[in-house]
């Protein structure tokens, strides 16, 4: 497969357009005020570890559902892939076992949107982070970028996608709430604009001080996500990234990116023949099968 002078130029073009798009790689020009984001809190206090929220991921992306053997359990680390956007895992902890929650966070300034150089990965005002197949170089930027480890590329695929969780994008388009909160037997989750969110998560805290570690995490972390969480433990006890700048991501690596201006030119040519050459490798190997 080769590349023409005219998508050579397009894809440039493109790029530039995309690093115009943000300031010093911090706001995005789809950013909004983040407490205007919708948003939800997950308590780990009223989770049961039941996978509904996963079966009903699973339907609503026509995704496949977990297998009979992939539950929860707290001797094993369930992870993420291309087509399960959330898992539940089982931990013990001083409080006994807690069930958590993992999908992608939605950061308020994200870094995998701003490390996007065709806005594959785009950030809306309503607060989803949403991947557009058609848009993606399969560069994976976005995938060392963010800091929560979350978009999970097809390795094993011959036409590779960036899997993650899009905060049903569709359904709140529709005005109805993401299908892991419709569909939480245990009311584990709570949906609305983000400050609802965040004063509804202090409620519960000061409610109940002895239930609650006095921590709602994704409030500050990497500056502000979509996803909060509620404990009754410290959130290191359950394997959360606790070390995280509450600075947004993206503003760390402005000054490195403006200090080499050739990184512009550079980075959208060096990123199309990556992808090329992935492209290339997996059809030779599909021809020799």
């Amino acid at each position: 497969m080769s590349i023409d002078r005219r998508e050579f130029l397009k894809t440039l073009g493109v790029a530039g357009g995309t690093l115009t798009g943000v300031s010093a790689f911090g706001k995005s020009k789809q950013e909004s005020n983040s407490e205007e984001f919708y948003a939800i809190l997950h308590d780990m206090t009223l989770c049961e570890g039941c996978q509904g929220c996963e079966y009903a991921c699973a339907e609503a992306n026509n995704n496949p559902p977990p297998a009979d053997d992939d539950y929860p359990d707290s001797a094993i680390r369930r992870e993420l892939k291309p087509d399960q956007f959330t898992v539940v895992n089982a931990v013990e902890t001083s409080y006994g076992e807690v069930y958590t929650k993992q999908q992608c966070m939605h950061c308020a300034q994200p870094a995998c949107a701003s490390a996007c150089l065709t806005q594959a990965m785009k950030k809306h005002e309503e607060g989803p982070i949403t991947w557009e197949e058609g848009k993606c170089m399969g560069c994976r930027y976005c995938m060392v970028s963010c800091p929560f480890d979350i978009p999970k590329f097809e390795f094993s695929s011959n036409n590779p996608k960036i899997g993650k969780c899009q905060m049903c994008f569709e359904r709140l388009k529709e005005g109805d709430i993401p299908a892991c909160v419709e569909n939480c037997p245990a009311e584990g989750m709570f949906f609305g604009k983000r400050s609802e969110v965040i004063k509804e998560a202090r409620r519960r805290i000061l409610d109940d001080p002895d239930l609650y570690v006095d921590h709602i995490y994704g409030e500050y972390e990497a500056g502000g996500t979509s996803w909060l969480y509620l404990s009754p433990v410290p959130f290191e006890e359950l394997g959360f990234k606790t070390g995280l700048e509450e600075k947004p991501y993206p503003e760390l690596t402005k000054g490195f990116l403006y200090s080499v201006p050739s990184i512009f030119m550079l980075w959208p040519a060096l990123l199309m023949g990556l992808r090329e050459a992935t492209h290339k490798d997996e059809e030779e190997e599909v021809e020799n099968g």
